[in-house]
C-alpha cells in the first residue's frame, strides 16, 4: 500500500511536469510563429531596400554618364530672358517650348 501511494505521488508529479512542458512547448510554438512572421517581413523589407538601392545606383550611373556626355558634347545653352520665359510642353514632350507673353 505504501509503495502504491509513493507511485501515485510520483505519477501526479510527472503529470504536472508533463503539463508544464506542454504549456512551454505551446508558448514556444507561438513565439516561433511570431519570429517566423517577423523574419519574413524583414526579408521582404531587405529585398525592397536592395531593389531600391540598385535602382538608385542605376540612376546615379545614368546621371553621371549624362554629365560626362554633356561635358564632351557641351551644347550651346542660352539663358531665358524675362520677356520670353521657357515652359515644358504639357503634351509629354521633354523639350522646352518657347511661349510668347501677351501684353495688355
Amino acid at each position: 500500500v505504501e509503495k502504491n501511494l509513493k507511485l501515485e505521488e510520483k505519477i501526479t508529479m510527472l503529470q504536472q511536469q508533463n503539463e508544464e512542458l506542454r504549456a512551454r512547448i505551446e508558448q514556444n510554438t507561438v513565439i516561433t510563429r511570431q519570429l517566423s512572421e517577423e523574419n519574413a517581413n524583414l526579408q521582404e523589407y531587405v529585398e525592397k531596400e536592395v531593389e531600391e538601392k540598385k535602382k538608385l545606383s542605376r540612376t546615379n550611373e545614368e546621371l553621371l554618364w549624362k554629365l560626362q556626355e554633356g561635358d564632351t558634347v557641351s551644347p550651346v545653352k542660352l539663358p531665358p530672358t524675362p520677356s520670353t520665359p521657357f515652359y515644358r510642353c504639357s503634351s509629354g514632350n521633354s523639350s522646352p517650348a518657347k511661349v510668347r507673353t501677351l501684353r495688355r
